[in-house]
């Protein structure tokens, strides 16, 4: 995908990219190094979908780093606002600039717990439903969230973790221009989804 560079704009060097993601997974060693049972991905994958009548719009991000203790059951990620990636070019300028500001508020996090299942139940092979709770971290503004979810491991022992949840543009201080606010659903579904590895 091209993306449109604006004038007298430099495309960021791959390797401060890599600086940048080794630094969301370094906030999150103190909750690494004190579990027990602690599991980590750094290409975990959010999703949001903002539907409308006048149009649909859709982001991915495959560069979430997330780190779970089943112990205690505290989970954390971080999420790169630059590293979400959309149909067009235009819309990844606008979301970056126009609403995100990106430059001023350049991650995401949510910090909580995910309860319903323990260590064990993940040496066994299953789904299992679980609930997250705790506070999600957008635009510089934080909100407590909760939202039922699902734990798989499949027959390899891999383990996902998903969950859906609804963001409102606005909680978060994210002002949307009102020649556009037809365009952006006012309830944001936002889907995570993370396949982690033990540590």
């Amino acid at each position: 995908m091209r993306i449109r560079q604006r004038k007298g704009s430099t495309t960021e060097p791959e390797p401060m990219k890599h600086l940048k993601n080794l630094a969301f997974a370094l906030a999150l060693l103190p909750l690494a190094a004190s579990a027990q049972d602690r599991y980590m991905t750094r290409n975990g994958h959010i999703a949001f979908f903002s539907a409308t009548p006048m149009e649909n719009i859709e982001g991915n991000n495959h560069k979430v780093t997330s780190v779970w203790d089943v112990t205690t059951g505290a989970m954390q990620f971080a999420v790169l606002i630059k590293a979400f990636e959309f149909e067009k070019a235009l819309m990844q300028e606008h979301f970056n600039e126009n609403y995100m500001e990106s430059n001023t508020f350049p991650k995401a996090e949510f910090k909580g717990k995910l309860a319903g299942i323990t260590a064990e139940q993940l040496k066994k092979t299953g789904t299992y439903e679980v609930s997250v709770t705790g506070d999600l971290t957008i635009h510089g503004v934080s909100k407590p969230v909760s939202a039922k979810g699902k734990v798989t491991v499949d027959a390899a022992g891999a383990i996902t973790a998903s969950s859906d949840l609804i963001v409102k543009p606005e909680d978060h201080g994210i002002k949307i221009p009102g020649v556009v606010r037809k365009n952006i659903a006012e309830e944001i579904t936002v889907k995570v989804r993370m396949e982690y590895a033990k540590m």
